[in-house]
């Protein structure tokens, strides 16, 4: 595993509390502007964050929130990162990547073995975290409600 990333640059904090989710602006980035949640019900979005470890990043001085993911899992050994997102202000400071990060090794901390996420545009990112295609993709299997 990578562990060369970067902490959060100066200025910036990564949190677990899903009180401090600023649930309108990260329900308007992911429904508006995020490819595999556009027009994602406001009410799912809540139902989801109720249900999931949410890792917020805010700027250390306004508290202002500047970037989010969401992780299910069973906080044992298994985890499904997903709905990564950061605000076009801030992309390219290395914010979604530290994240990413934190997210990481708070999971390996529990005991979680292996984290799963899905991501159409973003490898690069991902891989430097220490995240590889899957080995043996054809093991796995996946059920859609239509």
């Amino acid at each position: 595993m990578n562990d060369d990333i970067p902490a959060l640059p100066e200025g910036y904090e990564c949190s677990t509390d899903p009180a401090r989710i600023d649930v309108e602006r990260v329900h308007r980035w992911l429904s508006t502007d995020a490819y595999w949640a556009l027009d994602r019900p406001r009410e799912k979005f809540e139902d989801v964050i109720a249900h999931s470890l949410n890792f917020g990043v805010y700027d250390a001085a306004s508290g202002e929130q500047v970037a989010y993911a969401r992780v299910v899992t069973d906080q044992g050994l298994f985890a499904w990162l997903c709905d990564v997102y950061v605000d076009r202000s801030v992309r390219g400071t290395g914010i979604g990547t530290a994240m990413v990060r934190e997210a990481r090794d708070h999971l390996g901390a529990l005991g979680v073995r292996r984290i799963l996420l899905a991501t159409s545009d973003a490898h690069g990112v991902y891989q430097k975290i220490g995240f590889r295609p899957l080995d043996k993709p054809d093991q796995w299997m996946a059920l859609h409600f239509a």
